[in-house]
């Protein structure tokens, strides 16, 4: 056995070799490597070792030098000054001041020639505490730190005043006006990276703007009715961005993608169904919507059927929790608006009762924070928003005011600011980005005024700025944090986006920049290309690389373009005569239109064809010649002698 293994060895390497050769590679057949980790490992730990003790002591030693060229410098800067007061003293003992300062120079340098590193500082530095410093050498001009510090302090000077003063954040300077439509902007959205914006009205209309991707003339890219004839009354990004929800006047909200195509359309409830949790989505309209702040697939939508529910994006058939706010008889109430907290923990409604219910997002039985009198009862909360630290919650009442509230304390509000008339159910509010302003807008009657964007002290609570937006109530408004602009929304369907170029960042400062372009005629008079990547070359079209010049050529050509004959000039052709044109028209107006002929009496030109008519009948008359009875008609008596014979009946009463 061990013989013929052994023999088939050479035959069997062979064998190998040729399939190496046929398959193009080499080495076909050896064994692989083997490497001993634990050596390996054991390598690696030393040399990690020994290369932080090298650092180490580098560091060390690079310490120690820079203290002895400190002391050095401290020397040579001394020596400085004294040169330097010398030849101002003395103008006569130029030579030898220089002499002197250059001799200590000198000596300074061999001195720290082997402890100085970097370059040497220059003459008139002071010995103000640079003594670390590395570079290049400084200008002559140059006064030391002192002017460094002077200035540091004066840019600290002037950032302390804008910290202390919020007033000075905002970015107002300037402002870009998007045209959504006439109707009333009564939604906005901006996605987390603040690339575009979304704006919903009450001509049912969902426009998409994009910043980058607009120019100067501030045209939406996309304009859709993804609710038909229901008026939006809420749009939000969600937190990754991919999607949008879209809160109409219907019992049916919709998720769309970033270009507004539908992903998601909630369910509808049974509407005779009298408790609302055994249904499967809502069935009266919407009111508002939003989505969680940490969970990407979860958003909230309350309704005028009684409830709050959060849905999943992932399950389209039923919501995944119910929240039915009560009054204090335990009736059911609508709620108008809602929104998660920062953390996504809580749950907040507010009512038309005038009340906020809060609960716990996974104990939807009870409230966990329950403020019965937040506004006057009756007057239907516009908006919630809770503040970026989490602890405090702004509300937007129907009664004209504006109140915070502390989560920890929620019997009564913190500040309350009124005379801020509302005639809308979703005037909102919300916070700077810095958590230190309150802003929200205001409306006015038409023809009396303009709307205002209101910004308050959190602190105070006082109103420290106000923007005229327009003369139309403001409805939304939008503080982004990372553009640092102000997005608002108007009753006469404008949406206004207020930026600073120096506080701001990107969103309408990359659109203002871009000059309108303009619409070329001929690249729009495209024809339809058909690719047919398939066909064989004969058959295959080529590929249109300008539009513009095949439409010159197709222009030159008389059966594309459809050039109209010419006139006929001569006796004519192809059947067409010169002299009378060749339409009916023109010859009816040669022959009969332009006769000559008077027939201004019609009679007799009728009469005038009488007599041929009579000896010569061409149309009726031929047709009886043959087959024309004699006529016989009736002999009539005249004697008075018959008529008295007839009797008395018969004759004709007169």
């Amino acid at each position: 056995m061990d013989d013929r293994s052994g023999g088939m060895e050479p035959e069997s390497s062979s064998n190998d070799a040729d399939i190496a050769s046929v398959m193009g590679f080499s080495g076909f057949g050896k064994k692989a490597r083997t490497f001993d980790l634990d050596a390996i490992f054991e390598q690696t730990r030393r040399t990690a070792i020994e290369r932080s003790q090298k650092t180490l002591e580098d560091r060390q030693k690079e310490e120690s030098q820079r203290e002895e060229a400190g002391s050095s410098q401290k020397a040579k800067d001394k020596a400085a000054a004294v040169a330097s007061r010398r030849q101002e003293s003395d103008h006569s003992g130029d030579s030898s001041g220089s002499d002197s300062g250059s001799g200590s120079d000198s000596d300074s340098d061999s001195d720290s020639s082997s402890e100085l590193i970097g370059p040497p500082a220059p003459p008139h530095h002071g010995p103000t505490g640079q003594e670390d410093f590395v570079g290049p050498p400084l200008p002559p001009g140059y006064r030391g730190s002192v002017a460094d510090d002077d200035d540091d302090e004066e840019e600290e000077d002037s950032q302390d005043d804008e910290d202390d003063n919020p007033v000075k954040k905002i970015p107002d300077t300037h402002e870009i006006t998007l045209q959504h439509g006439t109707k009333t902007v009564s939604a906005m959205a901006l996605d987390p990276s603040g690339a575009r914006l979304v704006t919903g009205g009450y001509d049912y209309d969902v426009r998409f703007w994009d910043f980058a991707g607009m120019d100067s003339a501030l045209q939406a890219f996309r304009s859709l009715q993804p609710c038909e004839c229901h008026q939006i009354r809420s749009l939000q990004y969600s937190v990754t961005g991919d999607v949008i929800l879209v809160v109409a006047g219907n019992a049916q909200a919709k998720v769309l993608d970033r270009d507004g195509f539908q992903v998601l359309e909630c369910v509808k409830g049974d509407q005779y169904i009298v408790d609302m949790v055994n249904t499967k989505g809502h069935t009266a309209m919407l009111n508002s919507g939003c989505w969680h702040p940490k969970i990407k697939e979860e958003f909230l939508t309350c309704s005028n059927d009684g409830t709050v529910r959060t849905w999943d994006l992932t399950s389209e058939k039923k919501h995944k929790g119910v929240f039915k706010p009560r009054s204090l008889q335990g009736k059911r109430v609508i709620p108008t608006c809602c929104t998660y907290s920062r953390d996504g923990k809580l749950i907040a409604a507010g009512c038309q009762d005038g009340t906020i219910q809060i609960w716990d997002r996974n104990m939807n039985v009870h409230t966990k924070f329950h403020c019965r009198k937040a506004h006057t009862p009756g007057s239907d909360i516009s908006s919630l928003t809770f503040s970026y630290d989490g602890t405090t919650l702004a509300s937007r009442g129907g009664d004209d005011t504006l109140k915070t509230w502390d989560i920890r304390n929620f019997n009564k509000p913190l500040n309350v600011a009124s005379g801020l008339p509302t005639f809308y159910p979703m005037t909102d509010c919300c916070f700077s980005p810095d958590d230190r302003l309150l802003v929200t807008g205001t409306s006015v009657k038409k023809g009396e005024g303009n709307g205002k964007v209101a910004f308050f002290d959190r602190g105070s609570f006082q109103k420290v700025y106000e923007i005229e937006v327009a003369n139309a109530s403001v409805v939304r408004c939008i503080w982004h944090p990372k553009l640092n602009q102000i997005m608002v929304g108007t009753g006469n369907g404008l949406a206004k986006v207020y930026y600073d170029p120096v506080k701001s960042q990107r969103g309408a400062k990359l659109c203002v920049v871009k000059s309108q372009r303009k619409e070329r005629q001929a690249e729009t008079l495209t024809q339809d290309y058909i690719i047919t990547p398939h066909a064989l070359p004969m058959f295959r079209e080529a590929r249109q690389r300008s539009t513009r010049k095949q439409l010159e050529k197709d222009r030159l050509d008389p059966m594309k373009s459809h050039k109209p004959e010419p006139p006929v000039s001569g006796p004519g052709r192809g059947g067409r005569v010169a002299t009378h044109g060749g339409t009916l028209s023109s010859f009816i107006v040669k022959n009969i239109a332009l006769d000559k002929t008077d027939d201004s009496n019609p009679r007799q030109a009728i009469l005038r064809h009488a007599k041929e008519a009579s000896e010569n009948p061409y149309w009726v008359a031929p047709a009886y010649t043959k087959t024309q009875p004699e006529p016989v008609f009736a002999e009539m008596e005249s004697s008075d002698e018959e008529a008295d014979k007839e009797p008395e009946w018969k004759k004709r009463k007169i």
